[in-house]
């Protein structure tokens, strides 16, 4: 594996799977003592064209950002459809799904971790980007997000 392939080091969020984002957001917003977010669904197919172990899905997620200084804290409830979210809930259950990196050039930094032994799971578009999850669990312990925006 290339040293630093992604071109940065600092950790933009931490994912976490929910069964039930409403009580688990309240939660946090108590705990942290602050405002509880409004949680959102992930665009529909033809818009998200999101992508599941090389293949369209129409898999979707409720998701509520509390942004927690340098680092945002996600809580993801996905649908019934395949999904790197679905699966991961089925297998683990509630808790922690990915963290996350901001970086430029989503193309060639899925290639880079891909020639490195990091398989692409999922893919897809939001409204101002794109997101990859990709499976570096085998040596990093844990899955990769990448965001690129816009």
């Amino acid at each position: 594996m290339q040293p630093n392939a992604l071109g940065n080091n600092v950790i933009t969020q931490i994912g976490l799977l929910v069964n039930d984002i409403e009580k688990t957001s309240e939660a946090y917003a108590t705990f942290f003592g602050v405002e509880k977010p409004n949680w959102f669904w992930t665009d529909t197919a033809d818009k998200a064209q999101t992508e599941y172990r090389g293949g369209p899905t129409e898999a979707r997620a409720k998701l509520a950002f509390f942004d927690m200084g340098s680092l945002q804290l996600e809580l993801i409830e996905p649908d019934h459809n395949p999904s790197t979210w679905r699966e991961s809930l089925d297998r683990n259950g509630e808790g922690f799904h990915h963290i996350a990196f901001v970086i430029k050039g989503m193309q060639e930094k899925i290639s880079l971790l891909e020639q490195g032994g990091m398989p692409l799971l999922q893919k897809g578009e939001y409204t101002g980007g794109r997101y990859a999850y990709l499976d570096s669990f085998k040596d990093l312990k844990v899955l990769i997000e990448l965001l690129e925006n816009d």
